[in-house]
């Protein structure tokens, strides 16, 4: 027996940026502070399995198909023998572990595609940005959660087969895959590194990374939404919305006494409402004209939350009660289950203040998209400062 390079660098590479891109989707799964991070990892993961696909046939030998290409009568036939320790030792992929790799490339393909499709339907953002509409991205987004879950579990099979096989046959494996050598008889295939291959998969991921990050989304950002300044918390990327209907009209005469609310976050009953009792506008006499008030009618009733098609809309208006007619977006249920977390000295707070200062947390309030990436709570100046120093 001799020690040789069974797993080329390109593969080990592929192996474990897939393992930590895993990882890292699934840590940033529920953040809206992280979601940019969450969608790159996707992307790197679905142009990770491209390469797999190519290096499967033009990989060295251990990596090929061809060298793991097994039936599922096999790899069950050898799952039993792993469990009643008669197992024969494979010195490149076994037949239950290459079922397993070919259902994990399956997986992320599903998974990936299912996650972009969600993201252009419920942030109108991505490759599949306005391609359907939010009710239809749901689905892909229950199949998408569904997947990731199925996936998870197949992660968590294939370490326990690692763990059992490691055991069987005393040997390391996942050492082997970070070293790339394993014990083998003299005259077995010996891998060639292809360190330059490897060294081109680094190269096109960090600039990848690098194009996704600031030229992509944050070089755009400074020019469409601005930053916010007094001790918020950045996110660490944030999207920017699609550019939502306009009227100089309605955002002179509304935005003159407090922020402009965009249409799309109440129904258009309810807009009609405030219009027909504008003299009685939460204690203020709105006083507008026959002429004006029919022009602002007209541009909140046609960009209503029943009309437009933000995810912020979407769920406002299903919440909402056939009957109801609420006049504050605060009384709406959707907004209610979304702010139900935040306690009262946070609303007190400095930078807060009020319910009705949705720009306090929603940087792209004043757009009206309120995408989820584009939200943080403010922390008050006074607690930045102070957990900056405990920082130190």
């Amino acid at each position: 027996m001799q020690r040789i390079l069974i797993w080329d660098i390109p593969t080990r590479l592929f192996h474990w940026t897939l393992a930590l891109s895993f990882l890292g989707t699934w840590l940033t799964t529920e953040s809206d502070r992280w979601l940019s991070v969450h969608v790159f990892l996707g992307y790197l993961m679905l142009g990770l399995v491209g390469f797999r696909v190519i290096w499967g046939w033009l990989g060295t030998h251990y990596a090929r198909f061809a060298s793991f290409w097994f039936s599922p009568r096999e790899a069950l036939s050898y799952l039993r023998n792993v469990l009643d320790g008669t197992a024969a030792r494979h010195i490149g992929h076994n037949p239950t572990g290459s079922i397993a790799i070919y259902l994990l490339l399956l997986l992320t393909l599903v998974v990936g595609l299912t996650g972009f499709f969600t993201l252009g339907g419920e942030e109108q953002q991505g490759l599949f940005s306005g391609a359907m509409s939010l009710v239809q991205s749901r689905t892909f987004k229950k199949l998408h959660e569904l997947g990731a879950w199925v996936m998870l579990l197949l992660v968590i099979g294939h370490f326990a087969g690692v763990v059992l096989e490691s055991v069987l046959h005393r040997e390391n494996l996942a050492r082997s895959m970070l070293t790339g050598t394993k014990l083998a008889a003299p005259g077995a295939p010996v891998a060639q590194p292809r360190r330059l291959v490897a060294v081109l998969m680094l190269v096109l991921m960090t600039g990848a990374g690098g194009w996704w990050f600031y030229y992509a989304i944050d070089a755009s950002l400074d020019q469409q939404v601005g930053r916010h300044e007094s001790g918020i918390e950045e996110p660490q990327v944030k999207f920017v919305g699609a550019k939502l209907t306009d009227d100089a009209k309605w955002r002179d005469e509304c935005g003159s006494c407090h922020m402009a609310f965009h249409p799309n976050l109440l129904p258009s009953r309810s807009w009609q409402r405030v219009m027909r009792e504008q003299e009685r506008h939460f204690g203020a006499d709105l006083a507008l004209d026959a002429p004006t008030q029919a022009l602002i009618l007209n541009f909140l009733s046609s960009n209503s939350a029943d009309r437009q098609g933000t995810e912020a809309s979407f769920k406002i208006a299903r919440s909402i009660k056939p009957g109801a007619v609420p006049l504050r977006i605060t009384e709406t249920p959707y907004w209610i289950k979304k702010h139900r977390n935040i306690s009262a000295a946070q609303w007190q707070s400095a930078p807060i203040k009020s319910q009705a200062n949705c720009a306090a947390c929603h940087q792209d309030a004043e757009q009206g998209t309120f995408l989820d990436a584009a939200m943080q709570i403010p922390v008050a100046p006074a607690a930045s400062a102070a957990a900056f120093k405990a920082s130190q």
